[in-house]
C-alpha cells in the first residue's frame, strides 16, 4: 500500500481514483472511506476533469466494509458504528451518481457489499471475466447501503434484486450483464487499460450534454410524465446554449468531425 489508502492520478482531462490497500483486499476502513469520500468530491468539483475511473489495486476491487474494524466499532453501539453510512457511504455514492461527468469502474477482482455499491454507482463497468460479485449484506445480518437499494433494482429489476439480497449468492459479471447491469468483460490484465480508454473517449465528448443526461436519468423515477418532459426541455435549452452544440452543428453541416471542449 502507498502512504494513503486512496490514490488520485490526474492526466489530461482524466482522473483515476484507486483504492490501494491490497493487504486487506481494499476492504473499507475509516481511513480509506474518508479518503475516498474526499477524493470523489474533489474530482467531482474539478472542472478540468471530464471523466473518472474508479478502481482497486492488486487483485481485488473492494470487499466492502472492513469487518475487523467494524466489530470493534460495535462496542460503542450500533448507532455509533453505523454513523459511517451517513458520514462516508452516502456522500461517496451521491457524488458518483450525480457528478457532472462520466465515471467508469474498473473491476479487476472480487467485489462485494459496499464494493458492489460503489461499482453500481458508476456509469459503466469493465469487469475481469469470471470474478465473484456479491451483495453479501444479509450474510452478516445487514441490509443495503451504498445506494444499492436504488441502483440494483434499477439495473436488474425488483425480483432479481430481492433474490440477490435475500439469498446472498455470489454471481459473475457475465450474469450481471445479462440481467441488465451496464458493463463489459475483459481479461484481468486488460481491465484498467480498457476502462481508461473508455474514459478518455468520454472525456473527449460533449461532457456538458453527458452531465445533463445523467441528471435527467437520475431524476426521472421521481417525476411525473409532464415533469420529466419539462425537465428534458430545460436540459435541451441548457445544452443548446453551449459552444459544444454550436460547434458540433457547424461541423455536421461542414461534414467535419466535431471537437468538444465540454463548454
Amino acid at each position: 500500500m502507498t502512504d494513503t489508502p486512496v490514490v488520485v492520478e490526474r492526466r489530461d482531462a482524466l482522473a483515476t481514483i484507486t483504492l490501494d490497500d491490497p493487504e486487506h483486499r481494499n476492504a473499507l476502513t475509516a481511513a480509506s472511506k474518508a479518503a475516498l469520500r474526499d477524493a470523489v468530491a474533489d474530482v467531482a468539483a474539478d472542472e478540468q476533469v471530464r471523466a473518472v475511473v474508479l478502481t482497486g489495486s492488486a487483485r481485488a476491487f473492494c470487499l466492502g466494509q472492513d469487518l475487523g474494524e467494524h466489530s470493534a466499532a460495535l462496542g460503542d453501539g450500533a448507532e455509533s458504528a453505523f454513523a459511517t453510512v451517513r458520514e462516508h457511504y452516502t456522500p461517496i455514492v451521491r457524488n458518483l451518481l450525480t457528478m457532472p461527468k462520466p465515471v467508469i469502474a474498473a473491476v479487476g477482482g472480487p467485489c462485494a457489499g459496499a464494493g458492489l455499491g460503489l461499482a453500481l454507482a458508476c456509469d459503466h463497468r469493465v469487469f475481469a471475466a469470471g470474478i465473484k460479485l456479491a451483495t453479501a449484506f444479509t450474510g452478516i445480518g445487514l441490509t443495503f447501503d451504498t445506494g444499492l437499494s436504488v441502483t440494483l433494482p434499477r439495473a436488474v429489476g425488483d425480483a432479481r434484486a430481492k433474490e440477490l439480497i435475500l439469498f446472498g449468492r455470489t454471481f459473475t459479471p457475465e450474469e450481471a450483464i445479462a440481467w441488465g447491469i451496464s458493463g463489459e468483460t475483459s481479461d484481468a490484465e486488460d481491465v484498467l487499460p480498457r476502462a481508461i480508454d473508455l474514459a478518455r473517449q468520454l472525456a473527449a465528448g460533449p461532457t456538458a450534454a453527458f452531465a445533463q443526461s445523467k441528471r435527467l436519468i437520475g431524476r426521472a423515477p421521481g417525476l411525473s410524465l409532464d415533469e420529466a418532459l419539462e425537465a428534458e426541455a430545460l436540459g435541451q435549452v441548457t445544452c443548446g446554449a453551449t459552444s459544444d452544440h454550436a460547434a458540433a452543428v457547424a461541423s455536421f453541416l461542414n461534414r467535419e468531425a466535431p471537437v468538444f471542449t465540454g463548454r
